[in-house]
């Protein structure tokens, strides 16, 4: 039985409430570390159709030596439940630097799982 676009909001939504926080992995799925990088709080719209993204764009602080690979989704800014992500276009860092995590190219779709 396919579900309304009603319910996939509201498991879109619920998602959100627990989902509050964004973090960056590496071309492995491991989440950076170093530097100054950490998690960023994270306010999600409300859903449309089954699709929630961020309120805003978020700005994380990047370590020298890394390759940002992908975006999660976590329950907390440390440690916590890795709700999964998307995976983005490699760009490694020689240096220390700032990736900008786009609020119209991120999204949930609770009709794609």
């Amino acid at each position: 039985m396919p579900i309304s676009t009603a319910g996939l909001d509201v498991m879109a939504d619920g998602l959100a409430a627990v989902a509050t926080h964004l973090g960056l992995v590496d071309e492995t799925g491991t989440e950076l570390t170093g530097g100054t990088y950490a998690r960023l709080a994270v306010t999600w719209d409300a859903a449309s159709a089954g699709l929630i993204r961020p309120g805003a764009d978020s700005v994380f602080d990047i370590p020298a030596g890394v390759t940002v690979g992908g975006w999660r989704t976590y329950s907390a800014l440390t440690t916590g439940t890795d709700y999964g992500g998307s995976p983005l276009t490699n760009e490694t860092f020689a240096g220390a630097g700032t990736y900008t995590l786009l609020a119209a190219s991120t999204s949930i779709d609770a009709d794609a799982v």
